[in-house]
């Protein structure tokens, strides 16, 4: 029985669809519905025992991958920036290119396949993220009712410990400014209970993981780090070295080498923003704290 060999180029609503066989020839050029039933039905209707799946990285991509990994058929990833850089080189942009290039890939081997991410790390990330996007939208509103009450000349007393108390305080006598400000103050409340719904169901389940828990004994984690660090790093299996994990966050040195010069620059900044701005905050609280405890005996 013939190999056969398939690209897909995932969009949002329709998956292009590119099968070739042993010698490159493309057997099959369709579109289907994203949809991994839909998806398998198509590549069935050609003879031949599919040895090789390859798509891109992206949104759509993650439950379809895993869709076809459920009816055992041989799927791999492939980074979105390798991809391109294969992709880039055709003349004619098009999904049915895009699809008929990666189902050349699928043939060749020549593609570095990426791990995915289970399910679990998934919701778990999705978490953090819809998190995230709830506190720059505190601190967007909270900027905006600051630059308003500064534009109309109200000061903002300090006496109140609240935020919210310290501007309904401020607004109370100028009934104009109260009717556009008090919107953005109940707008305000809405996403802080939001926060504390999305707290609350990351802190049950750390105090539910161990390896959480076991994360939170270093000096500086607490909840939300070691939660994003299991939700990035999901299974450790998949680096073979400890350091690896450093790269694949960006916090490794930038290396500059020609001739006699070799410097060892800034860090790279290339992997997971999120976690790597929740391990800069875990460390600069340890140095914070150790900076405080070192003085403490000179005094």
């Amino acid at each position: 029985m013939r190999k056969l060999y398939v690209g897909l180029d995932v969009s949002k609503s329709e998956t292009a669809v590119c099968v070739r066989d042993e010698t490159s020839r493309v057997v099959l050029a369709t579109k289907a519905v994203t949809d991994p039933g839909a998806i398998t039905q198509a590549i069935k209707a050609v003879d031949g025992e599919v040895a090789q799946i390859v798509m891109e990285t992206g949104r759509a991509s993650n439950w379809l991958y895993a869709g076809l990994l459920a009816q055992e058929i041989p799927v791999v990833w492939v980074d979105a920036r390798q991809a391109h850089a294969v992709l880039s080189q055709m003349h004619n942009k098009t999904d049915a290119n895009d699809a008929a290039m990666l189902a050349e890939l699928a043939r060749t081997g020549f593609y570095r396949a990426i791990s995915v991410k289970s399910m679990a790390s998934q919701r778990m990330r999705a978490l953090l993220r819809v998190r995230e996007v709830a506190m720059k939208a505190r601190m967007n509103i909270e900027n905006t009712i600051r630059g308003l009450l500064a534009s109309f000349g109200i000061p903002m007393t300090k006496e109140q410990k609240t935020f919210a108390v310290r501007v309904l305080t401020a607004i109370e006598n100028d009934s104009v400014v109260s009717d556009i400000v008090r919107p953005l103050v109940h707008l305000r409340a809405d996403i802080l209970r939001g926060l504390a719904a999305l707290d609350r169901q990351l802190r049950v389940y750390v105090r539910n993981d161990a390896t959480c828990r076991r994360l939170m004994t270093t000096p500086g984690i607490g909840a939300i780090s070691a939660f994003a660090f299991v939700a990035t790093v999901d299974d450790p299996a998949r680096f073979r070295r400890s350091r690896s994990v450093g790269a694949y966050i960006g916090l490794t040195a930038r290396p500059h080498q020609s001739g006699a010069l070799d410097i060892s620059g800034r860090i790279s900044r290339r992997g997971d923003t999120l976690l790597r701005t929740v391990l800069y905050e875990a460390a600069n609280s340890l140095l914070t704290r150790a900076r405080a405890g070192n003085g403490a005996h000179l005094k």
